[in-house]
């Protein structure tokens, strides 16, 4: 008797194993998945801007070079390009909390043989024309909200991807669905990431050793909504994936690029990493 519907996940061309250095950047389901990564030893970089969103400002966050302009509010400085994370009382102290971000952004770009890209929402805020990464709670009248075009996505990414041929590509849809929107616009934003990677991993497709394709897509929204399909599997809040969800789809995600032999490595590495992180119940106890 079959009881749910399985996403079919076709086999990765390559594979990722401990001799690759990742990097996740976008919504919180990279740092979802980043974090499983970190709890099994492996050499990750997740989201050095903090969590990003919208398409626009992941694209901007890996070609920025220099500090943005800061803006003062509500008795911090802030960078609309990056988290709230790295706001500060101070302009020296946010200048310096962006500058360490953005050394740790192109230093994770250059040694990345994986960079893992998941879109969160199509949907942004533009202060004086320009996309935000944040808002930091600032008053609505300040923004201006629209929803991206698939072409607007495609024509900001293609030169990015473009730029690193060497690089294995994963982009993914975040499962997480924005509630904030409406039902609705949450489902038009979506069906726009969904299209706007369809052609990011189709044209153009850098062959690697003449043989493998450097762009490929993991279905996580598709895992969440079609296979899973329950509200058993969603946090508290009936938005955010359980702890249960992401275990499953980062099983789903292991079986894709991690070969047998990385897995049982993974494995030994999950017990050290619990070991190490281990708090004793009686520190004290001898």
């Amino acid at each position: 008797m079959k009881l749910h519907t399985s996403v079919d996940i076709p086999s990765s061309p390559w594979q990722i194993g401990y001799n690759d250095r990742i990097l996740l950047l976008g919504s919180c389901f990279s740092d979802e998945i980043g974090r499983k990564m970190e709890e099994h030893n492996m050499p990750v970089t997740c989201n050095p801007f903090g969590t990003l969103y919208n398409p626009l400002s992941i694209a901007q966050a890996m070609q920025m070079t220099e500090v943005p302009e800061l803006l003062a509010y509500d008795g911090l400085f802030h960078s609309m390009a990056h988290h709230g994370s790295f706001s500060r009382p101070t302009e020296s102290g946010t200048r310096e909390a962006v500058a360490r971000s953005l050394q740790t952004m192109q230093t994770a770009i250059r040694e990345a043989t994986v960079i893992i890209v998941t879109f969160g929402t199509a949907w942004v805020y533009e202060m004086g024309g320009t996309v935000v990464g944040n808002c930091h709670k600032m008053p609505a009248n300040y923004f201006t909200r629209r929803r991206l075009s698939v072409d607007e996505i495609v024509t900001a990414w293609q030169p990015v991807v473009a730029a690193y041929p060497d690089k294995h590509w994963i982009f993914t849809v975040s499962p997480i669905r924005h509630v904030k929107d409406g039902l609705h616009e949450n489902q038009l934003s979506k069906a726009t990431l969904l299209m706007a990677v369809e052609e990011l991993v189709k044209c153009p497709n850098e062959p690697i050793n003449d043989q493998m394709v450097n762009r490929l897509y993991f279905p996580s929204y598709e895992i969440l909504l079609d296979e899973l399909r329950d509200y058993r599997f969603y946090a508290d809040d009936l938005v955010h994936p359980s702890s249960l969800a992401v275990n499953y789809i980062w099983e789903r995600f292991t079986e894709t690029f991690c070969s047998p032999h990385t897995r049982n490595q993974m494995n030994i590495e999950n017990k050290r990493w619990k070991f190490a992180h281990h708090t004793p119940l009686h520190p004290d106890k001898r």
